[in-house]
């Protein structure tokens, strides 16, 4: 088993077709996009008990927050610190650990379901999921980056689209379950974890199995590194311990958190802010059809930027988020207050494009500047930004709001302050990316350097 799952097995045969890769990486990420759709499960949580309405000893709402925080919490942990193992053991038995522990997750929390122990569901979902997510995540990202070195920022984007599309396959597989399984003694929880579960280890089992990596040296046929290349794209590697002494690394973790901070933050707001910012004209229903309008954006802008960046280059990708994000924020007052709903709503679907963009596109340009070898440690470890900025975003849309309301502006109004603030986020985010240039060369690894870690990372690919 163990030499199945090695990085040297793992390795393509002649004749292998490059494009078999993201299909197993789409097969990995659109199981571990359930994540954005767990909000399905807490009113069914809140009636473990009382099954038609709560119970008094059923789970509070607030209990139930932390299983989601915890996930997110755990998917940057794992992240940046299984990232480091992904380059030694190579793609494959990273996505097989990631589907035992996504998919064991969702048992473990139907036991805890079952015994109505709060604690198992932390553990299942929100500790061990959590690792499965965030080692789901990354897996696939280096290899793809390897497999398309023509076309970085499209190969990526494939993948990552698949996560922020998962809640589109979750949300309605989950309601469908629970309908199926819900009787007068259950609310169907239990029955529907323990058969997503098993979906969706099968799923990325499949991902795991199918996924392989180039051969040393392996290019596209029929194609060639240009001659003239773009300064800001190396042709080196710099170690996933070298890059953390770089400021390339801090001002790209800036640009991923800022960029990251001004969408998260009014992403979960987008319900209840558009109802309040037109009273009366919006319902709960057509509310959350903005919402699934966001998550199509949202998806559809992971691949769409993270392609064009191909073209425009990373850099200037990122200059279009900053710049044309910091302006479409500060519009959005000015089309609450104007009555303008279809504009409102076009606006915010762009920046829910440049919001799924940054995410698809930041791996690309981590390879662009510190080479292909380590691009999948790296990329973890970078993903801590995606932490803080999932606490710090909605930090600020929330508590803003609630001062706003505390001081007597009206409901409609008390976003204004905050549009400006995330207007002003990216403003910094600009800045930061201006300041990004080639990695020096003294981080830069030697023919000696790979010899040396041969034995602890076996090489992709030689040094150009």
């Amino acid at each position: 088993m163990s030499g199945f799952f090695s990085k040297q097995h793992s390795v393509a045969q002649p004749g292998y077709s490059r494009w078999l890769v993201p299909p197993a990486a789409l097969s990995v990420h659109l199981c571990i996009g359930q994540a954005y759709a767990f909000s399905v499960f807490n009113d069914p949580l809140t009636r473990v008990i009382g099954i038609g309405t709560s119970a008094p000893e059923d789970w509070k709402l607030t209990t139930l927050g932390w299983i989601f925080s915890l996930a997110i919490v755990f998917l940057g942990l794992s992240a940046a610190f299984g990232g480091k193992w992904l380059e030694k053991v190579g793609p494959r038995l990273t996505m097989f650990v990631a589907a035992c522990c996504f998919g064991g997750g969702f048992l473990i929390s139907a036991l805890g379901v079952h015994l109505h122990e709060i604690w198992l569901i932390y553990l299942g979902y929100g500790v061990i999921g959590g690792i499965g997510l965030g080692l789901g995540y990354v897996s696939p990202v280096s290899t793809l980056i390897k497999w398309f070195p023509d076309r970085r920022g499209m190969a990526t984007g494939m993948a990552i689209m698949g996560f922020g599309g998962g809640a589109m396959i979750g949300a309605p597989l989950s309601v469908l379950l629970m309908d199926q399984f819900k009787s007068a003694e259950s609310v169907g929880v239990v029955q529907t974890f323990l058969v997503m579960g098993g979906l969706y280890f099968c799923s990325m089992l499949i991902g795991a199995l199918t996924i392989r990596i180039p051969p040393p040296d392996w290019q596209p046929a029929g194609w060639t590194p240009p001659l003239v290349q773009n300064k800001m794209i190396t042709d080196k590697h710099v170690h996933i311990d070298q890059a953390l002494k770089t400021p390339q690394f801090y001002l790209l973790w800036l640009v991923l958190c800022l960029n990251v901070t001004a969408g998260i933050g009014v992403l979960g707001q987008a319900s209840v802010m558009i109802q309040e910012m037109f009273k009366g004209s919006v319902t709960p229903a057509s509310a959350a059809g903005f919402v699934g309008l966001l998550s199509l954006f949202n998806m559809g802008g992971r691949f769409f930027w993270s392609s064009a960046s191909d073209y425009l280059g990373r850099k200037n990708t990122y200059f279009i988020f900053f710049a044309v994000g910091a302006g479409l924020y500060s519009t959005i007052p000015t089309m609450g207050m104007s009555g303008n709903m279809a504009l409102f709503v076009l606006l915010y679907a762009l920046i829910m494009s440049m919001y799924g963009g940054g995410f698809s596109t930041i791996p690309a340009y981590l390879a662009d500047i510190f080479g292909t070898r380590f691009v999948g440690g790296i990329h973890g470890r970078l993903l801590t930004a995606w932490s803080t900025a999932g606490v710090l975003g909605p930090v600020l849309v929330n508590y803003i709001r609630e001062y706003q309301i505390g001081q007597g502006v009206a409901k409609a109004d008390a976003y204004n302050v905050t549009m400006y603030i995330m207007a002003g986020l990216l403003v910094v985010g600009f800045i930061a990316n201006l300041s990004i240039r080639p990695v020096h060369e003294k981080h830069h690894m030697k023919h000696g350097d790979f010899d040396e870690l041969d034995g602890i990372y076996p090489a992709d690919e030689a040094e150009h």
